[in-house]
């Protein structure tokens, strides 16, 4: 007797036949994927291969020309501007290259941000943002800003800032970009370990095959479309 797929089996998000084209360019050419609750997705390919624009078109910055783009079985890409937005302050974090903190604001507030700008009071934002700093090894830079932290430092802020809502998909974009291959490590060991503890699933975009060695599997994009790799582990 088979059983139904369980809710925990089922994809978080999903992009189903996705193509999008810039003038002549298809970036992105019938693509499809999936990503289940709590997995690490690397997408790898080279400059220019589409990857950043799936990332886009999943997380409903972008729409796509044709496909499907489900969020727990809603279509999202049918939303309108708004409620897409809505979604990726409650339901999505982001993880720059950059980090792209706030310069003016100290270490606790840039965590605490999404939390304020969701509604939540300054004092709760805080102390929710500072239950984030010892796992991730940044205690006691609190109240540095971004210019008093090393490069490791100030993407570690940025990790808990992009988890300090609890997303159930963490985006992250070339995370490691800006940083040596002994940081890198860490950091990616960090997002990794700490994403899965929370059961948020993690989609990176890289090039460098290192980083895409910490996520669960793979897939490369190599001319608007997908390749899936040999899981790693």
């Amino acid at each position: 007797m088979t059983t139904p797929q369980s809710t925990a089996d089922a994809p978080v998000l999903a992009g189903l036949e996705l193509t999008k084209s810039y003038g002549t360019n298809t970036v992105l050419h019938n693509a499809s994927i999936a990503i289940r609750p709590q997995e690490s997705l690397a997408v790898m390919g080279p400059s220019g291969s589409g990857k950043s624009t799936l990332l886009h078109i999943l997380s409903g910055i972008v729409k796509p020309d044709s496909g499907t783009v489900l969020f727990r079985g809603q279509p999202i890409h049918t939303w309108k501007e708004s409620k897409r937005t809505e979604l990726r302050r409650t339901a999505f974090g982001f993880v720059f290259q950059a980090g792209q903190l706030l310069p003016e604001l100290p270490a606790i507030e840039n965590v605490a941000l999404p939390l304020i700008l969701n509604g939540m009071p300054i004092a709760a934002a805080k102390a929710q943002a500072a239950a984030f700093f010892a796992p991730l090894g940044i205690s006691g830079l609190e109240m540095r800003r971004p210019g008093e932290m090393s490069g490791g430092q100030a993407q570690r802020v940025a990790i808990a800032r992009a988890l300090v809502a609890r997303p159930a998909v963490l985006f992250a974009d070339e995370p490691t970009g800006a940083l040596d291959a002994h940081t890198s490590a860490e950091v990616m060991r960090l997002l990794r370990e700490t994403s899965r503890h929370m059961g948020t699933a993690l989609v990176v975009v890289t090039h460098d095959s290192d980083v895409a060695a910490f996520c669960d599997r793979t897939i490369g994009v190599h001319e608007g479309t997908l390749v899936e790799r040999t899981a790693q582990k």
